[in-house]
């Protein structure tokens, strides 16, 4: 994509996303604008997760959707500023090894310690699954394989991961206590931004909840969808002194406008009742678009260029697995397990 200058990593990080559709600007704060400042200073290996899929979406009609999914999450990805000519980006069920991998340290894994992360009841719940399925149960299992199959020294987290990822860290630190010092303990590089609320105000953006603003929608989308955003419930009239603090039009302001003076400047008069939500939130569309239109422009390029998808994802995928057979036979070897011969 583009050109730059090598400089030395710092570590190699694996990161990534289940492929459940277009990225919306939650992911960007959440997660996107770190794996871009972490581009530049690590190895960077970006997995499309559609094995992780299948824990919570696995009907026929969902795993119809997964190609489509994947080809928007991608071209999110391109968008934004990853870049495939300095990073990995790979499907995960390109990488068989990962599978072979996964099976191995569930023999190193106590049920009773998967029972113990909320989280993943916490995913059950949102999928309406009556049962734990075993899968899920083991999420964090196949996470570790994901991670420590490209022996990872660093992997971003956010709240809602950090304890899955710790699992990582303990099968690593029990393979080689085990078989000889071969993994790397991941370090955990906690995310320093909260999720991203929502445009109902009521909770985090997420597709299933309807209250998103994706990085792909057009500029008419984002004047409605702020138009409609929640704000103060007990300012009725303009004139009405209102709440800044939590005020989910304020944290957007805060996030997306770079004019701090005049967001300031709303703040004040809003708490006043000297300015009406009309031309606080014309003005949070303007600076949402003055964002996405770069990554709208460069988007627009990309889905004109036929099998780009494809060609990153099958580049990304054949080196990383060339990588994985080599780690899988080092892990049997330190393990002592039989191979036939070549």
């Amino acid at each position: 994509m583009n050109s730059a200058p090598s400089t030395v990593k710092q570590g190699r990080i694996l990161t990534g996303d289940r492929p459940t559709g277009r990225l919306h600007l939650g992911h960007y704060v959440g997660s996107l604008a770190n794996r871009l400042r972490l581009q530049a200073t690590h190895e960077c290996i970006f997995i499309v997760a559609d094995l992780h899929t299948l824990t919570t979406r696995n009907s026929p009609a969902e795993i119809a959707m997964l190609r489509e999914n994947i080809n928007e999450m991608v071209l999110d990805y391109l968008s934004v500023g990853i870049d495939p000519d300095h990073s990995t980006i790979f499907l995960q069920s390109a990488v068989p090894e990962t599978a072979e991998l996964n099976l191995i340290f569930e023999m190193l894994t106590p049920v009773a310690r998967l029972q113990r992360i909320p989280s993943l009841k916490d995913m059950a719940k949102a999928a309406h699954l009556d049962n734990m399925p075993f899968g899920l149960l083991g999420y964090p299992v196949l996470q570790a394989a994901d991670i420590l199959l490209m022996r990872a020294t660093h992997v971003p987290v956010g709240k809602d991961n950090e304890a899955h990822v710790e699992i990582s860290r303990e099968i690593a630190r029990r393979f080689n206590h085990l078989y000889g010092d071969f993994f790397p303990v991941p370090e955990l590089i906690k995310g320093q931004v909260r999720s991203l609320i929502g445009t109902d105000g009521q909770a985090k953006m997420s597709k299933s909840l309807g209250n998103t603003i994706y990085l792909s929608d057009d500029a008419d989308t984002v004047n409605q969808k702020v138009r409609g955003m929640y704000t103060d419930p007990n300012r009725i009239r303009a004139d009405i002194p209102g709440k800044v603090e939590g005020n989910p039009v304020f944290i957007y302001h805060d996030i997306f406008n770079p004019n701090t003076d005049e967001v300031t400047d709303f703040k004040q008069r809003y708490r006043q009742g000297k300015i009406g939500d009309v031309e606080i939130k014309r003005s949070l569309a303007a600076a949402i678009n003055a964002f996405l239109e770069p990554i709208r422009q460069r988007r627009a390029v990309y889905e004109q260029t036929p099998g780009l998808v494809e060609e990153v994802l099958i580049s990304g995928s054949k080196q990383v697995r060339a990588e994985a057979q080599a780690t899988l036979l080092q892990v049997k070897d330190a393990m002592g397990l039989y191979r036939l011969p070549a």
